[in-house]
């Protein structure tokens, strides 16, 4: 990660919500909205801490990251058991538009935390105009990794044929309002979460659950995560006996492997 997009990650941490032993949290703070896009109050850090609980009838819960552009929200869905994932791999790889999603392998995530820091990135250098993949869903993926291998990314992080588990994040950006005398029926209606849960309904054969740390937890296979984070062989983080914080310290490697990318 680029030296400006660090720091400007790490000017976004709520300073009285950490404690010596926690570190930095390299992430923005964040707003979040209902899917009816009623705005609530409340930081990145309390999104990552304290999601709101979800209604039986809606499947998506949607961010609006502060210091990125107002036009970018991000909507996510969690699913597990997921019957379909060959064909939801297939979509992507035919670069469907319709499925233009970050897929990402469950597994391999241990945090909330984890994913908002990957999309801050990616939507931050779509903006700047500096993305090293083709599009802001793609960069999504790229940026959960360590490494700079493109394609290692995308085979490490992102769906594959067999995966079981997914997080799906999809970035909607509001579009220019078209000119006054432009006719209105060559206006393109725009994209609406709505219309991102409705599709996800129809083509995802899985179970939604709450996109949360505790069922994050459930599922995070943490021999592949220290593989690809190179955690192995560290001594004193073996040493570590009570989990909680050597999760915590995990997790902390894991951001600083992220943000440190290419350096």
């Amino acid at each position: 990660m680029s030296s400006s997009i660090l720091q400007s990650l790490e000017s976004h941490i709520p300073q009285d919500s950490q404690s010596p032993e926690e570190g930095t949290h390299l992430t923005p703070t964040a707003k979040r909205q209902k899917t009816d896009h009623h705005p609530a109050q409340s930081t990145m850090a309390e999104a990552e801490t304290n999601p709101p609980s979800q209604s039986s009838s809606s499947i998506l819960e949607t961010l609006q990251l502060e210091h990125i552009p107002a036009t970018h929200s991000v909507h996510i869905a969690f699913f597990r058991d997921v019957g379909n994932p060959a064909f939801l791999h297939q979509q992507l790889l035919a670069r469907n538009p319709d499925f233009e999603y970050a897929l990402i392998n469950a597994s391999v995530v241990t945090s909330r935390l984890q994913v908002l820091s990957a999309v801050f990135r990616a939507i931050t250098v779509q903006v700047a105009k500096t993305m090293r993949t083709p599009k802001v869903h793609s960069e999504i993926v790229y940026s959960l990794s360590p490494s700079s291998n493109i394609a290692e990314s995308y085979r490490r992080h992102g769906i594959t044929p067999t995966s079981r588990d997914l997080v799906i994040i999809k970035v909607l950006v509001a579009p220019v309002s078209p000119p006054a005398s432009a006719p209105e029926a060559d206006a393109k209606h725009p994209l609406t979460a709505q219309d991102v849960e409705e599709h996800l309904r129809t083509h995802v054969q899985g179970r939604p659950v709450p996109f949360t740390d505790e069922t994050l937890a459930e599922l995070t296979d943490w021999a592949r995560v220290r593989k690809y984070y190179k955690l192995n062989g560290m001594s004193w983080l073996d040493g570590i006996k009570d989990p909680a914080t050597k999760t915590r310290e995990m997790n902390m490697l894991i951001m600083g492997g992220m943000a440190l990318r290419g350096v």
